[in-house]
């Protein structure tokens, strides 16, 4: 008797902790219960996302829920409140019905999971994927170091934690879904408390938090070409610059608005007859009086002066006509961007047709030096601790045959080119993270002939991805590629 009551104990303990095939099913991991069943016995087993094997398995251990968001080779495998770019809903779905499946689906070499399991993932990871207690990873540090980058391509911006180069959220930016808005250009404020977003295909500036990414307010702007904009330094105001008005007069009839961060409202336009022909690149001086505009199709700029003492204003300034970039000497210059140095005394300009970057002395506008590039360099980047000047030069296909793009370091202090970095396939936005010592790029991937995509989502089309260098080596950081969604092209830092 006494045995076959320890066997009816057993039994009660363990009749429902196995399977058909006598494996035991686990729980736990600080999964939720339900999340923690497929996790833990569909997918953290021998041979694939275990401990053990998980190199064979893109770095990615789900042994756990804290291992889980150490994510992957190629990135998070789980972006909170969006399974569309999560890559764990994306090869575990199955159903056409769910969403876009990648290949190969997982498990791999086993059933495919059940779409109750598909269904339960995806309402766990759109509820932002919390742990057993509720929590969910990245939202208890409202002073997080975070950069974002802007996806064009599919509307989308991917905020990434910049002590683990993690995506950690995810969502679209514009105002319709059934149009590509295209965002251009995110900027964070110097206050950090909030973001910024322009679209090159939309009529709005968009501002959202900082501390949690929701969406706070827009401002109308109208139709047009929406490039570029910049934020003076008490993050009040800003200036946003239209390549082409959708409203005026003639093609190439730009314009810049002068909007009240606080309140979103335009406080000024600047626009009329000879002013602004294809406006890009745009930059504030370190006084904050005078905003310096560049006409993209030419090699000229204006120079919208608000100095009070000369009474002027934002609200009324004096702006000039156009300003021949000196010692242009009749080059097609084609300015793309423009970017103060930290003490004001000069300010750099990328000039996209003629390869090479153009250092100007702030005082009386004149050429310091001509410095050759690769070709079509683009973005620019200053690393303050270093004084190293980083240039994205997004065609070059010299400096490294059979591949297209680079990045060009130039020394600030000699005013020489250093080396070239090949970072990935057209790069084009570049920020650098002094607190981490690395160079964060953002490589389009748009053109034929770069990687091809880990894996694909509903928005279609060839996914980008972010590369890094080390400040101290200028090297590389080898196999750190985080892959994004489609045409990344701007990056912004919160420090």
């Amino acid at each position: 008797m006494k045995y076959i009551f320890v066997l009816l104990v057993l039994m009660l303990l363990f009749g429902t902790c196995r399977v058909d095939n006598n494996i035991l099913i686990k729980t736990g991991g600080n999964y939720p219960k339900d999340i923690g069943m497929i996790m833990l016995n569909k997918c953290a087993v021998s041979g694939c996302h275990n401990d053990i094997s998980k190199e064979a398995a893109s770095g990615l251990s789900l042994t756990s829920w804290n291992k889980l968001f150490e994510g992957t080779r190629n990135g998070a495998a789980v972006i909170p409140y969006n399974h569309g770019q999560s890559t764990m809903f994306l090869f575990c779905n199955t159903f056409d019905d769910l969403g876009v499946s990648a290949k190969p689906t997982m498990p791999i070499n086993a059933p495919a999971l059940t779409k109750d399991e598909v269904v339960a993932l995806r309402n766990w990871i759109d509820f932002g994927a919390p742990d057993d207690k509720g929590f969910v990873k990245f939202s208890d540090n409202p002073n997080r170091s975070k950069y974002y980058v802007c996806n064009q391509g599919c509307d989308l911006i991917t905020v990434f934690d910049a002590e683990t180069d993690l995506p950690i959220r995810c969502f679209e930016a514009g105002q319709f879904k059934n149009r590509i808005e295209s965002p251009h250009q995110v900027r964070v404020a110097p206050d950090g408390l909030h973001y910024y977003v322009i679209l090159l295909n939309g009529t709005v500036l968009q501002k959202f938090s900082a501390i949690d990414d929701s969406f706070v307010s827009q401002v109308f702007i109208g139709n047009g070409s929406w490039n570029t904009f910049v934020i003076t330094k008490d993050s009040k105001y800003a200036f946003a610059v239209d390549y082409s008005a959708g409203d005026g007069p003639a093609p190439g009839q730009g314009r810049v608005k002068y909007i009240d961060l606080t309140t979103m409202e335009v406080k000024a336009t600047y626009v009329g007859s000879g002013l602004f022909a294809y406006p890009h690149a745009v930059a504030l001086n370190n006084s904050e009086d005078m905003l310096y505009v560049f006409g993209q199709e030419a090699s000229f700029f204006y120079k919208v002066n608000m100095k009070v003492n000369q009474g002027n204003s934002p609200l009324l300034p004096e702006i000039s006509g156009m300003i021949t970039l000196d010692q242009s000497n009749g080059l097609l210059l084609k300015p793309h961007e423009c970017l103060f140095t930290a003490d004001g005394s000069r300010y750099i300009v990328s000039c996209q047709n003629t390869n090479e970057i153009r250092i100007y002395n702030t005082a009386d506008d004149k050429l310091l030096k001509v410095i050759p590039v690769g070709t079509f360099p683009q973005e620019l980047a200053i690393s303050e601790s270093k004084q190293y000047l980083f240039v994205t030069c997004m065609e070059d296909a010299v400096n490294f045959p059979g591949k297209r793009g680079s990045v060009a370091i130039i020394d600030l202090k000699s005013l020489s080119l250093m080396k070239y970095v090949y970072t990935g396939h057209q790069p084009h936005g570049i920020t650098v993270n002094e607190a981490k010592s690395e160079v964060i790029v953002v490589n389009r991937n748009t053109a034929s002939g770069g990687p091809a995509p880990h894996h694909t989502t509903a928005c279609g089309g060839r996914n980008g991805y972010i590369s890094y260098i080390d400040l101290n080596t200028l090297e590389m950081i080898p196999g750190k590629k985080v892959e994004v969604s489609v045409d990344p092209y701007f990056v912004s830092l919160r420090k």
